[in-house]
């Protein structure tokens, strides 16, 4: 025998080794016992009940092929989004520029207006 066949040999018998020891801990031992069965219960529940898994796998199958739509339909949607956030980003951002030079413009005549006094206001407004 090749050493790896030997290396997976040793690995199962370490693993039953180390299982059986634990099994010498009584609460370890009842909560095995429950838990084999409950495995055995549900193994016979289905060997008995075939259909009814089946109608349970079947339904479950197509929950998840509608999230799956639901999921994609969803993601097309925020690209969509997404797309039109890049086209309107340039023209906001315009905007935005002429809306502060507007303002910026409104500062600069009240300025002269201040500097110039209420007498010279007519001038700036020519």
């Amino acid at each position: 025998m090749t050493r790896k066949n030997q290396f997976w040999k040793g690995m199962l018998f370490g693993a039953i080794a180390g299982g059986a020891l634990s099994l010498l801990d009584k609460q370890t031992r009842s909560v095995m016992k429950e838990n084999l069965q409950n495995a055995t219960d549900q193994a016979s529940y289905i060997l008995r009940n075939p259909g009814e898994i089946s109608k349970k796998v079947k339904g479950t199958a197509v929950k998840i092929k509608y999230t799956v739509e639901q999921v994609s339909e969803d993601i097309n949607y925020i690209i969509g989004k997404v797309d039109e956030l890049k086209e309107l980003t340039p023209q906001v951002t315009d905007m935005l520029k002429d809306t502060k030079d507007a303002f910026s413009k409104s500062e600069e005549n009240e300025l002269f207006e201040d500097i110039l006094g209420e007498d010279d206001k007519d001038l700036t407004r020519q």
